[in-house]
């Protein structure tokens, strides 16, 4: 066999493999996200603390909505 030949081939292993590399890391993390929100009631909360606001359950329940919201209008 030919020399550029085999280079050839590595090199479009590699390439296919990145390529597949990436979707199939892509897709891990997009449902790790799904099942694990980064962020959640008690983080708010939190973050709201430290603004020096009075988190309220309202005001949380209302941050929580706006941002599933959010997610729902990215997935789209």
């Amino acid at each position: 066999m030919n020399i550029g030949l085999i280079v050839l081939l590595l090199v479009i292993g590699f390439a296919l493999g990145a390529v597949a590399g990436f979707f199939g890391a892509r897709a891990y993390m997009k449902k790790y996200f799904e099942d694990n929100p980064p962020v959640n009631e008690d983080m708010i909360s939190a973050m709201m603390s430290q603004m020096g606001q009075k988190p309220s359950a309202k005001k949380l329940n209302q941050m929580m909505i706006a941002m599933k919201a959010q997610q729902k209008a990215s997935k789209k």
